[in-house]
């Protein structure tokens, strides 16, 4: 079962503020990144996606357009997350790949994150633009190839 995009945005604020070595508030941009490396990886690893959103090959890299849009008042700033949203994952495998995959691409910065992305086949092999989507299948056979199982 998908989940609401904003929840996971919001649990991305979440880990980035609960971080250890008390990383400052994760901005939109790096926020779109995390969206995009934390789909990718739940494609390939559950075959289901983690939000039903789909994700644009914008100039600077991976976009969920209702989430910017939603966060775009922060500017560069970095987002407070919301204390009052509750959400949990329904299943245990999923929240543990969530950590992992935080674990391995949190500790970027949004700029290095957008490198990582450009280098990348989905969105190297998707056109830049806005409304230019990043197939979920594009997504879940690049990301398989990086699963450690």
């Amino acid at each position: 079962m998908a989940y609401n995009v904003l929840d996971i945005a919001n649990e991305l604020l979440l880990y980035a503020e609960n971080s250890e070595g008390g990383e400052d508030l994760m901005s939109n941009m790096k926020l779109q990144k995390m969206l995009y490396y934390q789909q990718g990886f739940h494609l390939a690893y559950f075959d289901t996606p983690l939000f039903d959103e789909e994700i644009e090959a914008w100039t600077y890299g991976p976009v969920v357009l209702s989430v910017y849009e939603h966060y775009k008042k922060y500017g560069r700033t970095g987002i407070a997350p919301d204390r009052n949203r509750a959400f949990h994952f329904n299943d245990k495998r999923e929240e543990a790949l969530f950590d992992e995959v935080y674990k391995v691409y949190g500790k970027y910065s949004a700029w290095g994150l957008k490198d990582m992305t450009h280098a990348e086949a989905p969105w190297r092999s998707t056109p830049t633009g806005d409304g230019n989507v990043i197939s979920k299948e594009k997504m879940k056979d690049f990301f398989k190839s990086r699963l450690q199982r």
